[in-house]
């Protein structure tokens, strides 16, 4: 959900989740678990997951003013980190009232940005891949932001850690450390 009332094509760090429909894992799949305790286990893009690398990288080379600075592809979502840096705005900002302020839903930066990363994925995999909607969060300040990049980093390894036993992509179901 939105945040009512809120200029979602302002400057600013946007946090966005983007999920597979019904989870279904079309973007990545774990490709060898390694053979030691200190192994990682080994991620390769599938083919779908090759088209959102590919949108990602078009988003940041077709529009001046949005940069994708941060972003993660997993099985069966993707999250990035959205910066929309626009000076005109900061200068248009301040001579606009509040009441006229926020811009319909419709025509936001990141709805739309969104909306086309979307429907450019859907038209190369033949079929609309990903859930209705998507989730956000603003990042207001540095602290935020860099806890989210973190997560952003640490999100393949705490998945596959959360969806099997942490030893049990490791082979060794059940030890315990010494």
């Amino acid at each position: 959900m939105r945040l009512k009332n809120y200029d979602y094509s302002g400057n600013g760090l946007y946090f966005i989740t983007i999920c597979t429909k019904d989870k279904i894992p079309y973007l990545y799949e774990i490709e060898s678990v390694g053979d030691g305790v200190l192994d990682v286990p080994q991620q390769k893009l599938k083919e779908y997951g090759i088209f959102v690398k590919d949108q990602i990288n078009e988003i940041n080379s077709v529009y001046e003013k949005i940069k994708i600075l941060k972003y993660v592809i997993m099985p069966d979502h993707v999250h990035m980190i959205i910066f929309i840096f626009d000076e005109d705005k900061i200068i248009n900002r301040a001579s606009i009232s509040e009441t006229s302020r926020t811009p319909s839903p419709t025509n936001q930066t990141i709805p739309l940005v969104i909306s086309a990363f979307k429907r450019f994925v859907n038209r190369k995999t033949g079929f609309n891949i990903w859930q209705r909607s998507y989730y956000d969060h603003i990042i207001r300040n540095k602290k935020e932001f860099i806890e989210i990049c973190r997560y952003i980093e640490n999100n393949p390894l705490n998945w596959i850690n959360n969806n099997f036993n942490q030893n049990k992509w490791r082979g060794t179901a059940g030890a315990k450390w010494r």
